[in-house]
């Protein structure tokens, strides 16, 4: 791994949480393929997971060249308008991630995800607020991002998460 010192592996999922969500996850699986097929910058491999069938639950598992890369896709449209338009209404779906890092590390963040899910089945949780709010300050990452999150932390708490 010698070419890759700062290899993020991130495991994404979405879960059918009510009959609402089947749809939603059917939209929302041709728009994240097509990603693969055209990956941004940064982005090595990806691979497509099953974690469930009842209730679905589908994900993915991808290997970012750095945490920058990863964070500046993740800032960058059309990830940032699927992150607004997710958080303002769910639709029936839960969303969470694990990133893991090759310095060292590891972080996480679900929405409507029950609590018995990867990382959450026994590590303790916290709000996503102040320190917790974004995924470089839960790593611990040095540095500033290069953009704007796509949701302040006022507009996620005035939306009732």
């Amino acid at each position: 791994m010698a070419d890759y010192p700062d290899l993020v592996v991130l495991y994404l999922g979405m879960r059918v949480n009510t009959l609402r969500g089947v749809p939603t996850l059917l939209r929302f699986g041709p728009k994240i393929w097509a990603v693969a097929d055209n990956p941004p910058d940064g982005l090595l491999a990806h691979d497509n997971i099953i974690y469930s069938l009842f209730p679905l639950h589908i994900g993915m598992r991808q290997y970012w060249r750095s945490f920058e890369s990863l964070e500046t896709w993740a800032r960058s449209e059309p990830h940032r308008q699927w992150w607004q338009t997710f958080l303002r209404d769910p639709k029936g779906t839960g969303f969470w991630h694990e990133a893991y890092f090759m310095q060292g590390g590891m972080e996480t963040v679900s929405v409507n995800v029950p609590a018995q899910l990867g990382l959450r089945k026994f590590a303790p949780e916290a709000p996503a607020k102040g320190s917790m709010f974004s995924a470089r300050l839960r790593a611990a990452r040095d540095g500033q991002a290069s953009s704007p999150a796509p949701v302040s932390e006022d507009e996620l708490y005035r939306n009732g998460h």
